[in-house]
């Protein structure tokens, strides 16, 4: 059974979008992102390929979306030593520098969980 490893919170130009949340076990893992309820009704799609939707949009590898989000070359190498996360963990990178990304969209990790 899929197990909540990781979660962030997807903010499009100060307002929360939705969240965008790992589950892991020994031998898979599962992205979901989904929006708030509040910015289906206000908000505008965070991607072409996010129309706006209750569904929630399931893939069982990090998404394209946001693995574009995160830094590329001697920058992630940068932002990966200084935060001790593995170069390849696309999601731990844009939790750990998603504050700092260049656009509207902007990734927090989730404190609630």
């Amino acid at each position: 059974m899929l197990k909540l490893n990781r979660k962030g919170v997807v903010i499009v130009n100060g307002v929360v979008a939705g969240a965008i949340t790992e589950y892991t076990d020994l031998s898979k893992e599962e992205f979901v992102f989904e929006y708030n309820d509040n910015y289906l009704s206000h908000g505008s799609p965070i991607g072409h390929n996010y129309p706006l939707t209750s569904i929630a949009y399931k893939s069982d590898h990090f998404p394209p979306f946001f693995a574009n989000l995160v830094s590329e070359g001697w920058l992630r190498a940068h932002q990966s030593k200084k935060a001790n996360i593995s170069k390849d963990d696309y999601f731990g990178l844009l939790l750990a520098n998603g504050n700092e990304l260049i656009g509207a969209i902007s990734v927090l990790p989730d404190k609630d969980l």
